[in-house]
């Protein structure tokens, strides 16, 4: 059965208007709605990248702790578990923009409320955990109902597959610009500016949602099941589907042992690579000259860093865009599931700034083509009444692993070495994606 015989628009809906020929890489911004989704959200997401970073510096500075860095990822976990799997089956039967609308709004005050804490002074460390265990139940209830929402703003799934490209290459202009636009701000403003703009952007995206028009509504009974075995079937799928289970898990592995990579950047830029660092920081901060009254020049290099992961993650993304159903997927998937922890390989033994930049984005590109391309094929292979569901268990996957990884990554750390910690789960990560590529030809094949 098509897309269009499951989805139906209200009646007497005109059509979605659709703009002019775009060439193939941006075909899916043809879509009114999508347009207003891109455009709201790749604001929203720059934001949100200035909050991660700058919440990082300010915890790093509170504490000096590595350890403390990865509990506050872990916390984002404890409202995943529950929050996620009900809010996939929800998505299923209820209105995907009204659940991503609520979910914006508690994000907008929970910036804000950052921001009022740190410019106030009395911010406390406690005050961080509270508010990241916020930030963390409102992206369990918003990231799988954002996932499922795509293939309704672009109408089907001929679009689908640029779509999540597009996507990903909004994440990842946002990761480009958010971390090189707090570096900035953290250092001439402070950390709560930082906070504050990012709850402005909120703004961008619930507008860009207001002004969506004739969105598909779902032909699913609200009440074809009670939640728990509405639930439970989403998960039965995803454990007795081979190729879906290989995809799932290779997200799992990446994201509990690559990705906590992103935790430890402050202390790569604060210890491993700082001594190197520093002529880029003179160049930068030194005498005032570019930016004034450079209060925090630490936060310089780290916003480097992470800018180079996301100029690579961009190009990667919109490779992936690029791509047309006769593309090899699946073997550009491999590619990136052996390149990102070969280059986190060669990053963790890296003692030179210069040489860990140029690496950074090897790492971004690799890692897009991973994660870009691992949705984009969960999606494809996924029946559309069970989409919410399974994105899902996608969101709680990846979600998940990447805070439980960044805990061990924070403790291991602190007892080995970021450089070995990382290098250790990078090493692993390629042994699995080896294993993957071998026992799952399948996977190739897609």
């Amino acid at each position: 059965m098509s897309t269009s015989s499951r989805i139906q628009t209200s009646p007497g809906a005109l059509p979605v208007r659709r703009g002019p020929h775009l060439p193939a890489t941006f075909r899916a911004l043809r879509h009114r709605n999508y347009q207003l989704w891109f455009v709201g959200q790749t604001i929203s997401l720059v934001g949100t990248w200035m909050q991660t970073m700058a919440q990082q510096v300010l915890v790093y500075r509170l504490t000096g702790s590595a350890a403390s860095l990865g509990i506050i990822s872990f916390i984002g976990l404890i409202p995943l578990v529950p929050l996620s799997l009900w809010s996939g089956s929800i998505s299923d039967r209820a209105s995907k923009r009204t659940i991503i609308l609520a979910t914006q709004v508690v994000m907008l005050v929970q910036a804000l409320v950052l921001a009022a804490l740190t410019w106030s002074g009395t911010i406390q460390l406690w005050h961080v955990y509270v508010l990241a265990f916020v930030m963390g139940a409102a992206n369990a209830v918003d990231l799988p109902a954002r996932q499922a929402f795509t293939v309704d703003m672009v109408e089907g799934k001929e679009d689908l597959t640029n779509a999540i490209g597009l996507n990903s290459a909004m994440f990842n202009m946002a990761r480009t610009l958010g971390p090189a636009m707090a570096g900035l701000v953290v250092a001439a403003l402070g950390e709560g500016m930082a906070f504050f703009l990012n709850g402005i952007s909120f703004v961008a995206v619930i507008i860009g949602l207001l002004m969506m028009r004739n969105l598909p509504r779902s032909s699913m009974p609200r009440r074809e099941a009670n939640t728990t075995a509405h639930m439970a079937v989403g998960l039965r799928f995803v454990v007795k589907q081979p190729t879906v289970l290989a995809l799932v898990s290779l997200i799992a592995v990446s994201a509990f042992l690559s990705m906590p990579y992103n935790t430890l950047m402050p202390v790569f830029a604060d210890e491993v690579l700082q001594k190197s660092a520093q002529p880029v920081v003179m160049a930068l901060c030194g005498g005032g000259r570019l930016i004034a009254q450079c209060r925090s020049p630490e936060a310089l290099p780290l916003g480097l860093l992470l800018t180079m992961v996301g100029i690579g993650a961009v190009t990667g993304a919109l490779f992936v865009a690029s791509r047309n159903d006769r593309s090899r997927r699946g073997l550009l998937l491999t590619a990136g599931n052996l390149g990102f922890p070969a280059a986190l390989l060669l990053f963790a033994a890296s003692r030179s700034f210069v040489v860990s930049l140029i690496l950074m984005l090897l790492i971004g590109f690799s890692f897009v083509w991973q994660n870009a391309l691992a949705n984009t094929l969960l999606q494809m292979v996924t029946p559309d009444e069970m989409r919410g569901r399974v994105m899902s268990v996608y969101t709680l996957t990846f979600q998940g692993m990447m805070r439980l990884g960044g805990l061990q990554a924070g403790f291991m750390s602190d007892w080995i070495g970021a450089p070995i910690s990382v290098g250790i789960g990078a090493a692993v990560s390629l042994l699995y994606g080896i294993f993957v590529a071998i026992r799952y030809p399948t996977v190739r094949r897609l």
